[in-house]
């Protein structure tokens, strides 16, 4: 009878954790826009400021658009560089050895959602790890795995905002929260990874929303 509870009472656990997972990833949706306000999103365009190490400060350009369209450019001697992107087809990047633009056959393009919207559709499962406090802030930290690939998300217990996000090669962080339209988005990310070769922290100063872009746009 005791091994039948406490195989019972793991089973509930598991179930309630589960259901807790899914409640603030809900929550952080609603708070951000909605998902209706979130899945009418079909293009973004991102302006600011990136800095590369420690003093190395370049204007930036970040076009997206749905499903997976992407276009990356900085000023440098007030000339548009592009860093990398996708156009449906290629993904290219910039070679700095060779000074120029190639295609990277192996380029893996990024959805233009992220994982946790509409994550049980994407067959994402989702797991409450606990709260963890960083610096005074207290966050919810949740896991979604999906195969072998695992992120862990840190959500503010107090906004639901989402503070970090870690993956196996690269740490988000976001901040300075504003609203755009109906959105709530961050107005600065950090990235930072194990090997600290391509840190960097984006200061968005302006974000347009489902803007249409010119047909080249993504073009390699």
């Amino acid at each position: 009878m005791k091994r039948l509870l406490l195989v019972f009472g793991v089973v509930l656990s598991c179930f309630i954790q589960a259901q807790t997972a899914k409640e603030i990833i809900d929550k952080n949706i609603e708070l951000s826009g909605g998902l209706t306000n979130w899945k009418l999103l079909n293009s973004v365009l991102l302006q600011g400021r990136v800095t590369l190490g420690v003093n190395d400060e370049y204007p930036f350009k970040i076009y997206q658009k749905r499903p997976n369209l992407t276009k990356t450019v900085i000023m440098i001697n007030q000339k548009e560089t592009t860093v990398e992107g996708y156009d449906g087809k290629k993904g290219y990047a910039m070679n700095y050895a060779q000074n120029k633009i190639q295609e990277y056959p192996s380029y893996v393009p990024e959805s233009f959602d992220n994982d946790f919207i509409d994550w049980e559709n994407k067959g994402f499962e989702a797991n409450l790890l606990g709260k963890e406090q960083i610096g005074n802030n207290s966050y919810f930290k949740v896991e979604l795995t999906k195969n072998v690939n695992k992120t862990i998300y840190y959500f503010d217990v107090k906004t639901y905002m989402l503070y970090r996000e870690i993956k196996k090669d690269e740490t988000l962080t976001y901040d300075e929260y504003k609203k755009v339209g109906n959105l709530v988005m961050a107005h600065r990310i950090e990235s930072s990874s194990p090997k600290k070769d391509g840190d960097y922290v984006l200061s968005i100063f302006k974000i347009e929303v489902n803007k249409e872009f010119p047909a080249n746009t993504f073009k390699f």
